[in-house]
């Protein structure tokens, strides 16, 4: 975990994360941490329900559904104040516009 964040109830659903500090637009706010998993492990896991597994491109898959994976804690928002982005093999969970102390971190999960 980090300085900037916090993890506590959320008004959204369950546990959710929260800005300590002021957060500007573009920071990298948190890494979504996981396991490495091949595709077919991936699909394996979703019929299972874990549903803290993000893309990370044609082979290969992040499963982040572990206690020391705190961006899991992330909920979703169809108004969102961060995105995913992944970079070089990692995924960030980024700020959209200024977020102020106190808010909720969001990203909208891309489910249809």
């Amino acid at each position: 975990m980090n300085d900037r964040i916090r993890i506590g109830p959320s008004p959204i659903h369950g546990q959710g994360v929260f800005a300590k500090t002021a957060l500007r637009r573009g920071e990298r706010i948190i890494e979504y941490v996981g396991e490495k998993i091949t595709k077919a492990e991936s699909a394996r896991r979703c019929e299972r329900q874990n549903w803290f597994i993000f893309s990370m491109d044609d082979e290969f898959d992040l499963d982040g559904n572990f206690d020391w994976n705190p961006a899991r804690r992330v909920n979703h928002s169809c108004a969102p104040n961060c995105e995913a982005e992944c970079e070089e093999g990692k995924i960030w969970i980024t700020a959209l516009r200024d977020i102020p102390p106190g808010e909720e971190i969001t990203f909208n999960y891309g489910y249809d």
